[in-house]
């Protein structure tokens, strides 16, 4: 197999060598070689709405009206939650939320506080 990495734009895996770049014929980027040792050893960044990095432990606050899927709960704007949790997915944050419970949030709508 290929140790060529998939393309970051598209994730195509047809990306080919040219020379010190690597090459998308799907999409058309073009990345450099040490830069895709680089992002691989990085990992899943998470950022806040405004741009902070988020990590374990944090507290953030919500800054939207969320509502609770199958119920009449409501997050409210403002909400503390304390010791979050970071996993991979659409919904990034998994926390524990007083008076609600556990949830999973998405990273757009909380800031860190």
């Amino acid at each position: 197999m290929s140790d060529i990495p998939p393309c970051p734009e598209c994730k195509s895996p047809y990306g080919y060598d040219d020379g010190a770049m690597f090459v998308c014929p799907e999409c058309g980027h073009e990345w450099a070689k040490d830069a895709a040792a680089a992002s691989a050893d990085e990992g899943h960044v998470t950022r806040d709405a405004n741009g902070n990095l988020l990590q374990d432990g944090d507290t953030v606050t919500v800054i939207k009206d969320l509502k609770v899927k199958g119920t009449s709960l409501v997050v409210k704007v403002g909400t503390r939650v304390k010791n979050i949790r970071l996993v991979e997915g659409d919904h990034d944050i998994d926390c524990k939320i007083d008076g609600i419970g556990a949830m999973k949030l998405k990273s757009e709508f909380v800031k860190k506080a």
